[in-house]
């Protein structure tokens, strides 16, 4: 049973939401991967909206972000809070690319423990090979 959500009003200032989105996805590394909840809560709440409304909102903007960042803007990730990619017409497109840097997964799923970025200024340990 699918659950019908109503489309995210946008940020009261989008384009400047937009871009402090863009700014943080760009410093996710290769072979690491953010939540849009993780995005959301590395930016502040826009002036005029309390912070129980941005909680509920933000996760929503920062996809609305990524449906509308510039070429420059690693995309791919960003996935749920489920270690899943969202369905969408880019999901396989998404994945392949999640693949190509490294990322594996397991029933649709990756290891958030083992491939989440772990935030500006943070060092990322290195992801360890596997052996088999």
């Amino acid at each position: 049973m699918s659950v019908y959500r109503q489309p995210a009003a946008p940020p009261p200032d989008k384009q400047r939401y937009y871009e402090q989105v863009w700014v943080l996805v760009r410093q996710v590394p290769a072979g690491r991967v953010a939540t849009y909840g993780q995005i959301a809560k590395l930016i502040p709440p826009p002036a005029g909206v309390s912070t129980d409304d941005y909680r509920l909102s933000a996760p929503r903007w920062v996809g609305l972000a990524m449906a509308a960042c510039p070429d420059d803007v690693p995309w791919q990730r960003v996935i749920n809070s489920q270690g899943r990619v969202s369905p969408r017409p880019e999901a396989a497109k998404q994945r392949q690319l999640l693949q190509a840097e490294g990322i594996l997964f397991a029933n649709d799923k990756l290891d958030l423990n083992e491939f989440l970025w772990a935030g500006p200024g943070v060092k990322d340990n290195p992801v360890q090979s596997r052996l088999f």
